[in-house]
């Protein structure tokens, strides 16, 4: 049933019309920047069921939230995932929501990509930082870059349009790019990069990864015409024109340039934590509401409160003297 509701409104005027799932800590990768090796995940008891977390989305649909982003971990590795995306494109059907799609390290896409399209996805976000078979296994740890490839190929062949995204990293990525792009170009996706964010500890010092995308910006403009465009996708990259590739290229900073001003979305964690910014640590229990009644009475009253209490914006830092995390919690936790 279409929503009828007006869309959610924070304390600073924005909408919230984007919802962000992380529906598992896991992943099958280890990304030095994301995770630490040895990796304590969450209790499988602490986690909402499929049930649960379709429930939830359905009340931030009601609410007005028009895009449904499902993250992890690695979403695909949660078992029967696929059920909860079936359940979940019958809002696009209904024509309640306008999107739903996935962020994946597309180790799982060879697999799933057809039946996602059949879910009615139709655009997804595949992590990629290298195309070195031998750097994306040192940096994912557990990663094979030939299954990636087949699941970006397979995703392809099934019609869904994807988009890369590249974390800069200084002395690991950051001469390769150039590369990257002619190769998401050529064979018609958009690339997006990343400055590393300050989240859970890690095995790496950050101030040695971190790389400022207006340096590597200019960088770029050494061998590329790089045009302003006005397109958006609904999160937070700025994009432009790559004039000799004729693609497009987005740049995602959160440290150097922050999009706080137009944030229009809110992050719920596999154990039904809902996080008003990315950046910060207040959150919301919606798992204890949602358990708390049948009715969604309460479970509306509850989402309500926690969007009363967006903050305006996140406050992350990196350098010598802020090489903590900004917040305690990986960034597989919240999804990204």
């Amino acid at each position: 049933m279409v929503s009828d509701k007006a869309p959610m409104i924070d304390p600073f005027g924005r909408a919230v019309t984007y919802l962000r799932v992380s529906v598992t800590d896991r992943c099958d990768f280890r990304c030095t920047y994301c995770m630490a090796e040895n990796m304590t995940f969450l209790p499988k008891k602490d986690l909402l069921t499929l049930e649960e977390l379709e429930r939830l989305c359905s009340a931030f649909i009601a609410k007005g939230v028009r895009k449904l982003r499902l993250t992890g971990g690695e979403p695909l590795v949660r078992k029967n995932i696929m059920y909860l995306i079936r359940q979940l494109g019958e809002h696009i059907k209904a024509g309640a929501l306008d999107e739903l799609t996935l962020t994946t390290n597309g180790s799982q896409l060879a697999r799933y990509a057809h039946e996602l399209y059949d879910c009615g996805v139709r655009r997804i976000n595949v992590s990629l930082d290298t195309l070195d078979a031998a750097k994306f296994k040192s940096i994912t740890r557990w990663g094979d870059l030939n299954k990636v490839m087949e699941g970006i190929q397979a995703a392809q062949d099934a019609g869904l349009k994807i988009k890369l995204n590249a974390v800069a990293l200084k002395g690991f990525n950051e001469f390769e790019i150039p590369e990257m792009i002619r190769f998401a170009h050529g064979r018609g996706m958009d690339l997006t990069v990343i400055e590393t964010m300050p989240m859970g500890e890690i095995d790496e010092d950050r101030t040695d990864q971190y790389l400022p995308l207006s340096k590597l910006r200019a960088d770029l403009e050494e061998q590329f015409t790089l045009v302003d465009i006005p397109y958006q996708t609904g999160g937070p990259a700025r994009y432009v024109e790559v004039k000799e590739t004729g693609g497009r290229l987005g740049f995602i900073t959160p440290m150097t340039h922050n999009f706080c001003e137009s944030c229009n979305r809110v992050r719920l964690t596999c154990t039904g934590t809902l996080y008003m910014c990315l950046g910060q640590n207040d959150a919301a229990d919606l798992r204890t509401a949602l358990r708390a009644s049948d009715s969604d009475d309460y479970l509306s009253a509850a989402i309500d409160e926690a969007i009363g209490r967006k903050p305006k914006g996140h406050d992350f830092i990196i350098d010598r003297t802020h090489n903590r995390p900004a917040v305690a919690r990986h960034m597989s936790v919240t999804g990204g």
